[in-house]
């Protein structure tokens, strides 16, 4: 019987230049693309669609950095970064990210937990062992 791995934590993760920056605990991803109807004059109905562009909006829970404040990484700072998420047989890689809202709250004798929403430009689905 074949083990199936469950993405945890550790699989979703904000990367800069190569490198771990922050973790999240889970994420929710909206993509949307802009289609429209092309009209033919006098007909009742659309003749067709097409396509336009995608919109990506990844919402992020309980984001905790990495070792980065000690090399003066912040959230507030970062842009054009990307987001990787490791899935059972593929890592989606969510590229050209900037943050659009950064939520921080905590209680006392808590960690102070940080939610963000990120906006990206490129979506890449890559399978064990492809290469970019």
């Amino acid at each position: 019987m074949a083990l199936i791995n469950i993405p945890t934590s550790a699989d979703i993760y904000i990367e800069v230049n190569g490198r771990r920056v922050a973790a999240a605990q889970s994420y929710k991803v909206t993509s949307a693309r802009e289609s429209r109807y092309i009209e033919a004059f006098g007909s009742q109905e659309p003749v067709a669609t097409v396509g336009g562009r995608i919109k990506h909006k990844i919402q992020l829970t309980r984001v905790e950095l990495c070792g980065a404040l000690e090399d003066g990484v912040d959230f507030y700072g970062l842009e054009d970064f990307n987001l990787v998420i490791v899935k059972p047989g593929r890592k989606v890689i969510y590229s050209g990210c900037q943050w659009a809202e950064i939520t921080q709250g905590a209680s006392v004798n808590e960690v102070v937990l940080e939610s963000a929403v990120l906006v990206a430009s490129r979506r890449m689905a890559l399978r064990p062992g492809q290469v970019v």
